[in-house]
């Protein structure tokens, strides 16, 4: 019951603009919700154009596509349907590779980048690339970003049937990885192919990962050697060994959830040399932690907002993986 005396008709406005001022807030406050595609890269991959605002020409067939892709001119190239590939297709530099709708892509195979800069591949669906192609190979290339594309296989094969899904080696850099599903298979994403290749790529192999989906995926969510990796906002999904940092690699693993994981991070697997990491806000749902060392890698050297962990999990599942942008 109201004791005071009746509040008068500014007094009432001043109220309602004071609630819609908080609303206001709140929502400014909330995460950017995940239907809401970066227009640019975030983390070591940022200012990465690919082609730009060059005209964009729509391919069908694979031979209209690896004829669209060659040359280091800007361009925009366009998937529309799904194209199968034996072996891999090169990529040249100033390029963006965008996915038509929700279904374009490619199977079977994969597309490399191998001494390029400047690319962007997004929206679309890469899946069961037959060894020796892994769905995306980053080799020798600098600025990348991959976004909101469906890698998928099947573990009903032996492990080396396929290979990798996305791989990262040969001194490759600022490498942004982002909004991607990664689905049924055992090797995820390689960071670094060799323990012998430290002369190549120490201070090279800078990637950022942030909001994928691992479902399924037995290991290498990354595996990262040598280089600099910042997994920040990403959902890990029954997985045996998630994060591996090796051969002194430096990993800052921040605010991500896993879930049906036997050990989430490990640096002291595999290689003669163990890795570093550092844990921070995570949601490791039971899974185990194998940190041998912990790293001096604890601020990244760009700009970016982590969701808290409460909330990846939401926004993830609903706005990661191709026909989401």
């Amino acid at each position: 019951m109201r004791t005071g005396p009746p509040r008068t008709q500014a007094q009432r406005s001043t109220l309602v603009a004071a609630a819609a001022a908080l609303a206001a807030t709140a929502v400014l406050a909330l995460p950017q919700p995940a239907g809401a595609a970066d227009t640019s890269p975030v983390g070591f991959g940022a200012g990465t154009t690919g082609g730009g605002s060059a005209t964009a020409v729509t391919v069908s067939t694979l031979d209209a596509f690896k004829a669209a892709v060659t040359g280091s001119t800007s361009k925009v190239v366009k998937v529309n349907g799904l194209i199968s590939l034996s072996g891999q297709v090169d990529i040249g530099s100033n390029t963006t590779v965008l996915g038509v709708g929700s279904s374009s892509g490619f199977t079977g195979g994969g597309l490399r980048l191998k001494k390029v800069t400047n690319v962007v591949i997004r929206n679309l669906n890469i899946s069961k690339p037959l060894k020796p192609a892994d769905g995306i190979e980053v080799q020798a290339s600098t600025k990348v970003w991959i976004d909101h594309n469906s890698f998928s296989a099947d573990r009903d094969h032996d492990k080396d049937h396929y290979d990798g899904l996305l791989d990262i080696n040969h001194a490759s850099d600022y490498v942004t990885v982002s909004w991607n599903t990664f689905k049924d298979h055992f090797k995820g994403s390689l960071v670094g192919h060799s323990d012998n290749n430290a002369s190549e790529d120490t201070g090279h192999l800078r990637v950022t990962y942030h909001h994928n989906l691992f479902s399924n995926v037995y290991s290498r969510i990354p595996s990262l050697r040598f280089g600099t990796g910042h997994f920040y906002d990403n959902y890990v999904i029954g997985a045996e060994t998630a994060v591996h940092s090796r051969m002194g690699a430096q990993m800052l693993v921040e605010n991500n959830v896993f879930r049906s994981t036997v050990v989430a991070v490990t640096t002291s697997r595999d290689s003669d040399v163990d890795g570093y990491a550092n844990l921070t806000g995570n949601d490791l749902g039971g899974a185990a932690t194998e940190v041998s060392q912990v790293g001096t890698f604890t601020r990244p050297p760009y700009s970016y907002t982590a969701e808290p962990a409460s909330t990846v999990v939401a926004s993830v599942t609903s706005g990661a993986g191709a026909g989401k942008l």
